[in-house]
């Protein structure tokens, strides 16, 4: 079983409407689906590729030797336990926003301009999937997208928009450590260039942990819990994980389209009445910023128990 991929570029072609069931039946089944031919130019995604690399090289690799994951693993391995490391994950990170250019990584040379374009086009493609969301859950044009935009004023998006740019390092012990803790994600739709030579991303599918495997120059998309809201159960946000490997140092960059703090959240009307118990809203209303205070504690955690913690509108 390996999750769908799907050929973005037939949006605008004949086979449209094949395309859309394709990416409907993705965001129903998986909540995970790769795009090929997304539009994203190759030669862009060959530089993001070689400045990530660079960069961990350069300004991250010495510092995660000495990293908190680190010296807890090491303190394991003398304790000689037998326990595993259950609440840190094997991660190296930092976070692209728009408003803290002045905080990027600064000492490799293109990064600045190399990741500014791409988020502009990881952006512009989250607009066309949002907009895709819409046709297949019959909204209106633009409604999810509006429904992150709270408050925007003269086409000035208000949506949180950041980039994760990860690396998982070689790990000694994998089997007593994770990549990344299994959770949902928050927000709306998340987009991932990962790396096209190293596994270790794992999506639940049916109670069974199943690969995305790495396919170069694909776009990873992902549905996160305001999308499950949004279409009232209808697309559920997927359980991912990622595994600590003993070899290679596997490369992920994930970009969220998220709702801005202040937007409010709750089941779309139109998706409400097409699921199958008629119009009965399964989720509550609530402010995105209450969902991230609850989500800042439950991370790690089932799911259902935050919908129904966020204080309601």
């Amino acid at each position: 079983m390996a999750i769908p991929v799907i050929d973005f570029s037939k949006i605008n072609g004949g086979e449209r409407e094949k395309t859309l069931s394709e990416i409907a039946k993705a965001c129903e089944e998986w909540g995970f689906f790769q795009l090929v031919n997304h539009g994203i130019p190759l030669e862009l995604l060959n530089k993001v590729k070689n400045i990530a690399s660079e960069c961990y090289k350069t300004e991250r690799e010495e510092a995660f030797k000495t990293s908190t994951p680190v010296k807890l693993l090491n303190e394991l391995l003398e304790k000689n336990s037998g326990e595993k490391l259950e609440n840190v994950d094997w991660e190296d990170v930092f976070t692209l926003l728009d408003h803290n250019q002045n905080e990027w990584p600064s000492n490799t040379s293109g990064l600045k301009e190399t990741m500014v374009e791409y988020r502009e086009e990881v952006r512009k493609l989250a607009s066309k999937m949002m907009d895709v969301m819409d046709e297949n859950l019959g909204l209106p044009k633009g409604y999810i997208k509006k429904a992150f935009n709270e408050g925007m004023e003269d086409g000035e998006e208000t949506a949180f928009f950041g980039t994760k740019v990860s690396h998982y390092p070689p790990c000694p012990h994998p089997e007593l450590v994770n990549g990344l803790r299994a959770h949902t994600d928050a927000g709306g739709v998340v987009l991932l260039f990962q790396d096209d030579e190293y596994d270790g991303l794992q999506v639940l599918k049916d109670g069974e942990w199943i690969d995305v495997q790495p396919m170069p120059n694909a776009i990873v998309i992902n549905t996160g819990d305001q999308i499950e809201v949004l279409s009232n159960g209808r697309y559920k946000s997927a359980w991912h994980r990622v595994l600590a490997r003993e070899e290679g140092n596997r490369r992920s960059i994930a970009s969220f389209y998220n709702p801005s703090y202040k937007a409010a959240i709750g089941p779309a009307a139109v998706a409400a009445e097409a699921t199958e118990e008629g119009s009965e809203k399964k989720y509550p209303k609530f402010v995105f910023g209450d969902y991230m205070d609850v989500y800042a504690d439950q991370k790690f955690m089932p799911k259902e128990p935050r919908f129904l913690a966020v204080k309601t509108l």
